[in-house]
């Protein structure tokens, strides 16, 4: 399916670029969450009628996520959770657990942006996590977790 891209999209496309796309990934992904259109005749006029203002609430909201980043970026997250005597939880600490944990620092993140640099967190210890903010805006912050008390 062709569609026309109205914001970069990861390993996809630029704003603006016409792309040819599986049919699934563009009826159930893409245009629902308002990342592409159809590229009927009407819709690349619309789009390019309409190109400047889109092109500025893109950039408004990387500079956004850029100024978010900044802030973020070398941030110090301890989390307390149950932990056996080896130092093995009981459980895990899920990408979850982390975006409310930011979220209580004054953070908006969501549980898709939280990815966990290591992988599963099963173990005290400090873990690297990457957020996600925007398609090439993340920030690095360190994750501490401590056997509860």
């Amino acid at each position: 399916m062709q569609i026309i891209l109205l914001e970069k999209v990861l390993n996809v496309g630029q704003l603006g670029d016409v792309v040819k796309v599986k049919d699934g990934y563009a009826r159930n992904f893409l245009i629902p969450q308002g990342k592409a259109r159809r590229a009927t005749a009407t819709a690349m006029a619309e789009f390019e009628a309409r190109r400047a203002e889109i092109e500025k609430v893109q950039a408004e909201k990387l500079a956004a996520a850029q100024a978010v980043a900044e802030k973020m970026t070398g941030l110090q997250l301890t989390m307390p959770s149950k932990a056996g005597v080896d130092g093995r939880l009981f459980g895990s600490v899920t990408n979850a657990d982390i975006a409310e944990a930011l979220k209580a620092q004054g953070f908006e993140v969501s549980k898709s942006q939280v990815k966990v640099v290591a992988g599963n967190i099963k173990a005290i210890g400090e873990y690297e996590v990457q957020i996600g903010l925007f398609t090439d805006v993340t920030a690095g912050i360190t994750l501490n977790v401590i056997p509860a008390v």
